[in-house]
């Protein structure tokens, strides 16, 4: 991969598309969605993406899938993973990222999200 991280956003767009109220932003100085105040995700480099994750769903991700989650020193203990974005197909982080929104986002948009859906 190259050392664009416009690519790795681009994945984070397309992966997030339909949900509602996600905003482009910022978050330590690289791109990243949120939606109101809270953090779904980040483009760590142009390799990496970071995604918000419970803790207990963490370790189960690290050793279920360790080609494609990882953490290093710096993520032990953050509610956070990291991924690699050559190793995870398009429909898990599609998914991956619902399921942080569906936990982020505030109940009254998750309710008009699921009825919009059903």
């Amino acid at each position: 991969m190259s050392d664009d991280p416009s690519k790795a956003f681009d994945s984070l767009r397309f992966a997030a598309a339909g949900l509602l109220d996600v905003v482009e932003t910022t978050s330590y100085g690289t791109p990243a969605l949120k939606v109101g105040e809270k953090l779904l995700a980040r483009v760590k480099d142009a390799n990496t993406i970071v995604l918000m994750c419970p803790l207990d769903e963490k370790e189960m991700l690290l050793e279920a899938a360790p080609e494609i989650y990882f953490e290093t020193d710096h993520y032990k203990g953050w509610p956070a993973i990291l991924v690699r974005l050559d190793k995870i197909p398009s429909e898990e982080l599609r998914h991956r990222l619902e399921q942080i929104w569906l936990r982020q986002a505030p109940k009254k948009l998750v309710g008009a999200w699921r009825a919009g859906k059903g």
